[in-house]
C-alpha cells in the first residue's frame, strides 16, 4: 500500500472521533485537523511502526485576517522510513490564540514554536521555553500578523546604540 493510503486509513480507524480533511497538492499530502487532536495526532504519527514521522521539519503559521479561525498552524513532517513528506493543518481563533504544543514528540519544534509564537503571537500550551526569539520580551506586537504596519510602528521598538 502507498503511504498516502496507509496513511489515510490509519488516522481514520484510530481516531474516529474527529474528521480529517485530506488534500493533495503537487503529490504532497495536507491533512488538516482540529487543534484539540494534534499532540495525539503527531504522536501516533511519529510511534506508528508503519508511519514513522521521525522529523519535523518545520511550524509555522498563515494569518488569513479576517477569517473566523484566523490563524493556521501548519506543521511539516517527514518519514524517513517511508521516504515520505506530510503536512498538518489545524486551525487557531484570535479569541483562543493556543494549541497543544508538540515539543514531547519533536523536540526539534522547541525553536519552531517559539518563532510562531514570537512573530504571530499564537502560544504553545506545555512548551518548556515560551518566550520570544527574535523580538525583546517587551515589545507588545507580532511582526508577522496582518495587521502589523510594514514600516513597524514608529517608537515602538529603541534602535540600538552605537
Amino acid at each position: 500500500m502507498e503511504p498516502k493510503e496507509l496513511l489515510q486509513q490509519k488516522l481514520k480507524e484510530k481516531f474516529t472521533e474527529t474528521d480529517f480533511e485530506f488534500s493533495e497538492f503537487r503529490n504532497e499530502l495536507t491533512v488538516k485537523l482540529d487543534k484539540k487532536f494534534i499532540l495525539q495526532v503527531c504522536t501516533f504519527l511519529k510511534e506508528d511502526s508503519d508511519l514513522e514521522f521521525l522529523l519535523c521539519e518545520d511550524i509555522t503559521a498563515v494569518d488569513w485576517a479576517t477569517r473566523k479561525n484566523r490563524f493556521t498552524v501548519v506543521y511539516h513532517i517527514f518519514s524517513i522510513k517511508n521516504n515520505f513528506r506530510l503536512v498538518l493543518k489545524a486551525d487557531v481563533d484570535e479569541s483562543e490564540c493556543n494549541i497543544d504544543s508538540v515539543y514531547s514528540v519533536w523536540k526539534t519544534s522547541n525553536w519552531q514554536e517559539r518563532e510562531c509564537y514570537d512573530m504571530y503571537g499564537i502560544k504553545f500550551n506545555n512548551h518548556p521555553d515560551m518566550r520570544r526569539i527574535y523580538m525583546p520580551e517587551e515589545f507588545e506586537y507580532y511582526p508577522l500578523r496582518k495587521d502589523f504596519p510594514l514600516m513597524g510602528i514608529p517608537g515602538s521598538l529603541p534602535l540600538p546604540k552605537k
